[in-house]
């Protein structure tokens, strides 16, 4: 049921959204991997600074810090460009979105993180010494694999609440599903269908996500029995 092909519209959004989804992910999970070893592993400089990351972003509503990040960005490169008397440079809601929900959320995946990684027995990194292992090895082949099945139902949940979050870049201009389903209900008079049908395609995003999250919890419990999950 489409009201003059604005349907159209909002599924391009819905191919916005996803897009942002996916890159603010890979923000998120580098951002919350470095800040999880710098509060583990690092030196009391990475340490404060991590510790101060996650305080803060944790402390401040998501929408506050994206009209913040991206009206404070703005400043800072009008300052900038009026200071070398160059052209005034506008930021792209796209790659502001990806930054700012990739930062916020980078704060949640740490601690994600920081849990599993404090999960996975020591025994096992000395043990992965013991056999000659550098540092780097016993990360790649003993440390990560086994934070990543203790961390992935926290991964899971931020994920589910990361893309729900896609809905804020709305607020600074990116036609994601929310502001062309809000656009396209405006124009047809039928906000209630258009509102209904961006709340479906969450629906549907986020049943598809649990499908390929219980996949990886499997492929990551493989030779560990179900009682130790």
């Amino acid at each position: 049921m489409g009201f003059d092909g604005y349907t159209g519209q909002v599924l391009v959004g819905t191919v916005e959204t996803v897009q942002l989804a996916v890159l603010s992910l890979l923000v998120a999970f580098l951002l919350g991997l470095l800040a999880a070893l710098g509060k583990l592993f690092g030196n009391l400089f990475f340490r404060t600074w991590a510790q101060l990351y996650t305080t803060v972003i944790r402390s401040i509503p998501d929408l506050v810090l994206m009209l913040l990040v991206f009206f404070g960005i703005q400043e800072f490169l009008n300052l900038i460009t009026d200071t070398l008397g160059l052209d005034q440079l506008d930021l792209d809601p796209f790659v502001t979105g990806v930054l700012t929900i990739g930062f916020i959320y980078g704060a949640y995946f740490a601690e994600t993180f920081r849990g599993a990684f404090l999960s996975v027995p020591r025994g096992q990194l000395e043990a992965g010494k013991a056999y000659g292992f550098t540092n780097f090895q016993v990360f790649r082949r003993i440390l990560f694999p086994q934070m990543m099945r203790f961390a992935l139902p926290g991964i899971g949940n931020n994920w589910l609440v990361l893309l729900k979050a896609t809905a804020l870049v709305s607020i600074i201009g990116l036609s994601d599903i929310v502001l062309a389903a809000q656009q396209s209900g405006r124009a047809t008079g039928q906000m209630f269908y258009y509102i209904l049908m961006a709340g479906m395609i969450y629906l549907v995003l986020t049943s598809l996500s649990n499908i390929v999250l219980w996949y990886l919890e499997k492929k990551y419990s493989v030779g560990v029995r179900e009682a130790d999950l």
